[in-house]
């Protein structure tokens, strides 16, 4: 499953244009590297996104196409939430 499509089923991010917008401004990461919106998933991947002020680890526990709005949490489990350091 694309990035922007998961990032969308999961609630992460509202809409899938955002969820591109922060793709490419290099803001997520996929197991360590910069990903795309294009980007496939696999259930294990590690993703971390940076939300203005705070970063968000995450790890992909399923991949599926519809999920209800109250079953969207079950698609990741948050590894760990911090502020973002500015340097």
């Amino acid at each position: 499953m694309r990035l922007d499509k998961f990032l969308k089923i999961s609630r992460l991010i509202k809409r899938r244009t955002l969820a591109k917008e922060v793709a490419e401004q290099g803001r997520i990461q996929l197991n360590g590297q910069p990903a795309k919106a294009s980007s496939n998933l696999a259930a294990g991947d590690e993703l971390k996104i940076r939300f203005g002020q705070k970063q968000l680890t995450v790890k992909v526990n399923d991949l599926r196409e519809n999920v209800k709005k109250d079953e969207a949490q079950s698609l990741y489990t948050v590894i760990k939430e911090e502020p973002v350091k500015n340097d």
